[in-house]
């Protein structure tokens, strides 16, 4: 009995171990798997699909009169008096008074100088633009992603200083007690201990309210409740601009908005919508010549006063219209304002794409340096935070050199880490700049 009721004790308190080890669990959202959400449950994204579709059924419609068009009608005549023929006094029927008939006839536009032809191909490359700026919602969504997850894990390690920065000055509050209780140091070196380590706990607070705004930002990129909890996983960067040594190496910036203008979804829509408006103008021309198609049939009436019944037709036809009030060129004309007003977009657009990728080379230029420059200053501020605790022990220095070694020391630390995540971030807009998936990149 007593073994059974220490089984049963054991099987309880395992149970609820791990049941508080599962409650105490975070998720784990990395960056790949969160840019595969955010793009995933986009709102803009799903808007731009739609338009796609859109785009799809379009081409649908533009093929249509390429394809044979079939055309069936089927009536009954009822008359109120059967029609009569009169020869030499006589009346003769020529109808029934009642029938029915059916008809069937099929239509092929033979040639129209291209017209149909063009206009299928404007509706295509008007598809291929809808899904180049589907491209582009979802990069510039992982981007934004990007940063504001760049965004939490900085504040994260911001956390962390400002939690070590309160242990220090513990640290220090702890032996200024101690001096004081021997009466080496006055009471004023006390209250100054007392004072910061008061401040430091305010910047701690704010640190982690900072980072829960962060958090509830990704959740809301997300679309997920804002106070969902979950552990970001620090990322390597993309690409191997900085190796962790002075004088990492960028892309030369003349490759790179080579790059971009070959690569960027942007640019590719201008190209697409301008070949789309060459083809529409084709397609505007062709009014001006004649359409020749081909139309066969078949006519089928139930009158025993008619003969035959039924009969097969076929038909080469040319129609053209001679005159239709200026439209043809006022079309053309349209067509011609609008590309000349895209071409001087798509030069706008070149020079802004070339600024961005500039400021983002730049940013990473900024950052790499700023990271060599601080690269050793946490050690250099360790050193002498070291050497004033040792002297103030000794009672050679004071508490303000103390509490100025613990200011450095984590000025050096936010340096630090902020340099590092500007660096990530302008890491990341320098890729996107050049129209790099970024989906594709940090896996």
């Amino acid at each position: 009995m007593r073994s059974r009721t220490a089984a049963l004790g054991f099987f309880v308190m395992a149970a609820v171990f791990f049941w508080a080890a599962a409650a105490g669990a975070q998720e784990t959202l990395s960056l790949k798997e969160g840019i595969r959400l955010v793009t995933a449950n986009s709102r803009a994204i799903k808007i731009a699909l739609k338009q796609q579709d859109v785009a799809m059924a379009d081409t649908l419609i533009a093929r249509s009169p390429m394809l044979p068009s079939v055309n069936g009608s089927a009536g009954e005549t009822l008359l109120a008096m059967q029609p009569k023929a009169l020869f030499n006094g006589l009346e003769v029927p020529e109808s029934d008074k009642d029938f029915y008939s059916f008809s069937v006839t099929v239509q092929q536009v033979l040639w129209d100088f291209e017209g149909n032809a063009s206009r299928y191909d404007a509706s295509r490359a008007a598809l291929a633009a809808s899904r180049f700026d589907t491209m582009r919602i979802r990069n510039f969504t992982a981007l934004q992603f990007t940063f504001a997850y760049f965004d939490l894990l900085e504040s994260e390690k911001l956390v962390g200083v400002a939690r070590d920065e309160v242990a220090r000055l513990q640290s220090h509050l702890k032996d200024a007690t101690n001096l004081f209780n021997q009466g080496v140091i006055t009471k004023n070196d006390l209250l100054q201990a007392q004072v910061r380590i008061s401040d430091a706990r305010q910047r701690l607070v704010s640190a982690r309210n900072t980072r829960d705004v962060m958090a509830a930002r990704i959740n809301d990129m997300l679309a997920r409740p804002l106070e969902t909890k979950f552990k970001p996983v620090d990322v390597p960067s993309g690409e191997v601009f900085y190796t962790g040594q002075p004088g990492g190496k960028i892309k030369e910036l003349t490759l790179a908005w080579q790059t971009a203008e070959e690569k960027r979804p942007e640019i590719a829509i201008v190209n697409e919508t301008m070949k789309s408006m060459d083809l529409d103008r084709k397609a505007a021309e062709s009014e001006y010549f004649p359409r020749f198609f081909a139309q066969g049939g078949y006519d089928y009436t139930k009158n025993a006063f008619v003969t035959p019944n039924g009969n097969w037709s076929f038909v080469l036809g040319m129609g053209i219209n001679l005159y239709g009030g200026g439209i043809t060129r006022a079309e053309i004309d349209k067509i011609d304002s609008q590309k000349a007003r895209l071409y001087e977009q798509k030069k706008k657009l070149t020079s802004a794409i070339r600024l961005e990728v500039e400021t983002y080379s730049l940013d990473l230029q900024n950052a790499l340096r700023r990271i060599e420059v601080t690269k050793d200053a946490v050690r250099q501020a360790m050193e002498n935070l070291r050497i004033n605790r040792i002297r103030y022990e000794q009672g050679e220095g004071t508490a303000t050199d103390v509490l100025d070694a613990l200011t450095l020391l984590t000025i050096a630390e936010t340096n630090g880490y902020q340099a590092e995540y500007d660096f990530r971030k302008a890491e990341a807009g320098f890729l996107y700049s050049q129209g790099t998936d970024l989906s594709e990149v940090y896996k």
